[in-house]
C-alpha cells in the first residue's frame, strides 16, 4: 500500500470526524442560544448539528464494522452470511 493510498484512507476517516465535531459544536451553541451565521433559528441549527453528528458517527462506525468483517474479527452476529445456493428437497 503506497503512502498516497494511506493518506487518502486517513482523509476518508478524518472528514466525517470533523463533520461530527462540527455537529456537536452546532448543538452546543444552540443549547446556549448562540446563533451561527447561516442559521436564523436555534432549532434549525440544532437539527443540522444532530444530523451532522449522526452521519459522521454512522460513517466511522460503518467503516470500522466493514474492516472488522473483512478481517474476520467482528462478533458472530455482525458477520456477513454466506450465500448458499444449495437446493433443499
Amino acid at each position: 500500500m503506497s503512502i498516497m493510498q494511506k493518506f487518502i484512507a486517513l482523509l476518508i476517516l478524518v472528514i466525517p470526524a470533523v463533520l461530527a465535531g462540527a455537529g456537536v459544536k452546532l448543538m452546543r451553541d444552540s443549547m446556549f442560544g448562540v446563533i451561527n451565521d447561516p442559521f436564523t433559528m436555534t432549532a434549525v441549527q440544532f437539527i443540522v448539528g444532530l444530523v451532522l453528528s449522526i452521519a459522521g458517527i454512522w460513517f466511522i462506525g460503518g467503516y470500522i464494522l466493514h474492516r472488522e468483517q473483512k478481517n474476520k474479527r467482528a462478533a458472530e452476529r455482525f458477520q456477513k452470511k454466506e450465500n448458499t445456493t444449495a437446493d433443499k428437497d
